[in-house]
């Protein structure tokens, strides 16, 4: 137990440390500090007050397209868990590893191959995706698609069956059955998936850097711009209000779906 104590503090120390250091002050004679200060001289909020708005408008485009990409991964990655659990395709470990390359691929690569793309695409037809919405949430989707259907994949490889058959034998019909017996009950799967797919989405630098513009730029790469040219500490206030987000968004799942609740879809 004491070694999982020091390791949950080796892992916290950072965030400990950042979440200080928002709320510090000193007397600097106006000056902006160009480090960071932990433990706090002085308990302030002025650098809450000194986010930039670039880095709210960044934040409100990570969180759509966190949201969209999602979304699409889930629209994308359940029909294709069932075509790999249930669908008897040939080669379908073949089928199960091209899904799964996302995960296998350095980010870096997804992003310059993604990049490259878009550039070919424009010099040959009029579609320019580089900088744009777009084209970021199609990199996204490609990203984060395998967390959904892994997810769903392993639910539905201790699906009971029999569930199915019952309410077959009893009259309902397919889609009936689908909408009212397997869909709640391997919903778990699909809310740890998408909750997967929106943080790896909201959280990416690699693939974000070589595909965002000015007016796209996501919030971790606005972030990660602000502490490499001219670092504040108005950028560790905006870190730790995301990760209160982030904690709140946990707490949000976690009463949601439940540890119970998915231990339960695998073993029906």
């Amino acid at each position: 137990m004491l070694w999982f104590a020091l390791a949950y503090v080796f892992l916290l120390a950072p965030i400990v440390v950042v979440v200080g250091a928002s709320f510090s002050g000193a007397d600097t004679g106006g000056v902006v500090i160009s480090y960071v200060q932990f433990p706090p001289q002085r308990w302030t909020l002025e650098w809450y007050a000194r986010i930039p708005a670039v880095q709210y408008e960044a934040l409100a485009l990570s969180l759509v397209l966190g949201v969209a990409a999602a979304l699409a991964a889930c629209a994308i990655g359940i029909p294709a868990a069932f075509g790999l659990v249930r669908g008897g395709l040939a080669g379908t470990p073949l089928i199960a590893a091209l899904l799964r390359a996302p995960l296998q691929i350095p980010t870096v690569v997804i992003g310059i191959a993604f990049m490259q793309l878009y550039y070919l695409m424009a010099d040959y037809s009029r579609i320019d995706l580089v900088g744009s919405f777009a084209g970021l949430l199609i990199a996204h989707i490609f990203l984060v698609t395998p967390f959904v259907t892994g997810s769903v994949s392993a639910v539905l490889q201790r699906f009971n069956v029999r569930l199915e058959e019952a309410a077959v034998i009893l009259g309902a019909s397919r889609w009936r059955t689908f909408c009212r017996v397997t869909l709640p009950l391997i919903m778990p799967g699909v809310y740890t998936g998408a909750l997967y797919a929106f943080v790896v989405s909201f959280i990416d630098v690699p693939v974000s850097l070589f595909l965002a513009a000015p007016g796209s730029v996501t919030y971790p790469v606005e972030l990660f711009h602000s502490m490499e040219h001219d670092f504040n500490p108005s950028a560790l206030a905006s870190a730790t209000l995301v990760t209160a987000f982030s904690l709140l968004l946990l707490v949000g799942a976690e009463r949601l779906i439940g540890l119970n609740a998915l231990l339960r879809s695998g073993a029906a």
